[in-house]
């Protein structure tokens, strides 16, 4: 009898040991590669040329390329100019591969954004091949859908910054030098410079620094164990070095000797005095330590919902990368690769929501890895993001029901911006509800389901730009001025850089009027010009010159003070500026 017991226990543990190895060997989940990609195609492509080029950055950075095409000097691709004056601020590749889309598709809002788009695509492409790399192939295909779904990315991914452009030379330097870390094959150490000194022209010396800090602390056991001449070796190989200085050197040297201020401007007062908050001038924002840690959830929204269900215990061991020589685990090189880049910009005086993009591969990588390895949730930890969302939205449309100061303008979708976020936040919690049921009730489908809120999402970032397009965009203000005051020289009074794009759609300089430019402060100084001028100089000309001046609404009254206002015969306006003219 008791033979028979403990023969009967055997078993019962048996068949708990196989469920236990078909848990861990047969995830709940399986991603098709073919979901990935068309999921990644839709959110990154979709509505990519359809509103206008925006103001501010994205003016700045479309109208640099369009210039170096329309120069016909080859000096003004060595030093990027910006509304006919130098700008040197940043290098020269996005501005090199957008002038090379406008070469072979025109000049046009969406193959202005293809460099960030392609780019955000590379990055898929990345995170589902080192998935595979390291034996993750179903955390690296969530890892990639969470990224390109991503609130934060997927706005990145449709507008033409540098950031995306440097987070995937970036990634790539990063993860060639992991798997080279683990696989010792010199052609990985090869891209990985390649892939650095990209990075390098992509966005300036913070690549190197960077990437610097990761492989240091992810060498540090190597280090120790192997000694520091033995690691060095291994890693400065000579034709990996030459290949970085090939692809990063020239240009350096050209610019440098081009413009003689280019050394110090591009490497002082651009990278050291910006980190440190002293940069001239000081057009940058500042903020606490903590600045990005709530703009992390944002970026990652829906999937940093998710993180509440981490806190179950796993349901299978960490897996270490598949490489049992490698001198660091995936998990630790994934914590390396995200918290310090992190960390980094936190220390940094100069903060900006969209350096944060260059951190998302590798945290949804590792949130993506600790998901299966909780075999991808159980179906209460599924549910738990949707209700979340569900009482965040919900709250918030209850502020909104309430709130009495919500503006009128602009019209989307025929009713106000108030209409409009309930209506939008009514059916998050509709969808989130939705979506938790599904993931719930079908396995196969689960965390999944919460792809149709990203899609919400981006819906409602597209239908809220295209709406606001006249006061973010000045397509609109260039149509106007090139058919009805078409025979006018136009001006810009005082802020260029909110008014980027008019260069840019009227396919010339415009000249600014008492300038208070940051972005032209440089360029103004370094080179002779009539671009930049004083209310004082232009009255003179105003009986023999037929003008139009576009002003900000709230830098109305102090032009209306000055000197050319009472000049004026006529007025209009025209999104978010008024237009005055003799």
């Amino acid at each position: 009898m008791i033979a028979s017991q403990k023969l009967a226990r055997r078993n019962i543990d048996q068949v708990k040991n196989l469920e236990k190895t078909k848990l861990q060997t047969q995830p709940a989940l399986h991603i098709p590669l073919w979901l990935v990609w068309g999921a990644a195609l839709a959110f990154v492509l979709c509505g990519l040329g359809s509103y206008g080029i925006l103001d501010n950055n994205e003016g700045l950075y479309a109208e640099i390329p369009r210039e170096m095409l329309a120069s016909h000097d080859w000096r003004w691709w060595v030093i990027p100019h910006l509304n006919g004056l130098p700008y040197m601020e940043k290098p020269p590749l996005l501005y090199w591969l957008t002038a090379l889309s406008f070469s072979v598709f025109g000049v046009d809002e969406w193959s202005a954004r293809v460099v960030p788009a392609l780019s955000s695509l590379l990055c898929v492409a990345l995170i589902t091949r080192f998935g595979s790399a390291v034996g993750r192939p179903q955390a690296g295909r969530l890892a990639a859908l969470m990224f390109v779904s991503g609130l934060g990315v997927m706005a990145m991914s449709r507008t033409l910054m540098f950031d995306m452009l440097l987070t995937v030379c970036l990634t790539a330097a990063l993860m060639c030098a992991y798997l080279y870390s683990t696989q010792h094959e010199v052609g990985k150490l090869r891209q990985t410079y390649a892939w650095l000194a990209l990075a390098l022209m992509a966005k300036g010396v913070v690549a190197l620094l960077l990437f610097g800090m990761v492989i240091f602390f992810l060498l540090l056991p190597t280090l120790w164990r192997e000694g520091v001449l033995p690691t060095c070796r291994a890693w400065l190989e000579p034709r990996a070095i030459l290949i970085f200085f090939v692809i990063a050197a020239p240009w350096h040297i050209a610019a440098s000797l081009v413009e003689p201020i280019f050394p110090w401007f591009y490497f002082i007062n651009e990278h050291v005095l910006r980190f440190l908050g002293k940069r001239e001038p000081h057009d940058y924002y500042a903020g606490p330590w903590w600045y990005y840690l709530p703009r992390m959830a944002l970026y990652l929204f829906p999937w940093s919902f998710l993180l509440p269900s981490l806190l179950q215990r796993s349901q299978v061991d960490s897996q270490a990368d598949v490489h049992a020589d490698a001198p660091k685990t995936l998990a630790s090189f994934l914590w390396l690769a995200w918290l310090l880049p992190l960390l980094f910009f936190s220390v940094s005086s100069a903060k900006a929501n969209y350096y944060l993009v260059v951190v998302m591969p590798f945290a949804v990588f590792q949130l993506a890895v600790a998901i299966e390895n909780r075999n991808f949730l159980r179906a209460s930890q599924r549910v738990l993001p949707g209700v979340l969302i569900a009482l965040l939205a919900g709250l918030l449309l209850a502020l909104v029901a309430h709130s009495a100061n919500l503006p009128s303008q602009p019209v989307i979708l025929g009713g106000t911006p108030g209409q409009f976020v309930f209506v939008l936040l009514l059916g998050l919690v509709g969808a989130a509800i939705l979506c938790a049921l599904v993931a719930a009730r079908w396995a196969r489908i689960g965390i999944l389901s919460y792809l149709a809120l990203s899609a919400v999402c981006a819906v409602a970032l597209l239908i809220t730009v295209n709406a606001m397009e006249p006061q973010v965009s000045t397509r609109l203000l260039s149509r106007y001025l090139q058919t009805d005051l078409a025979n006018r020289t136009v001006y810009l009074y005082r802020n260029f850089e909110e008014q980027s794009s008019l260069p840019f759609y009227l396919q010339k300089s415009v000249s600014v009027i008492d300038s208070r430019s940051s972005d032209l402060f440089w360029g103004n100084k370094l080179q002779a010009n009539d671009l930049m001028i004083t209310s004082a100089q232009l009255e003179p000309e105003l009986s023999s010159k037929s003008i139009a001046i576009v002003v900000m609404e709230r830098q109305r009254k102090d032009f209306e003070a000055g000197p050319l206002f009472a000049r004026m015969k006529g007025q209009r306006q025209v999104g978010a500026v008024t237009v005055f003219f003799n």
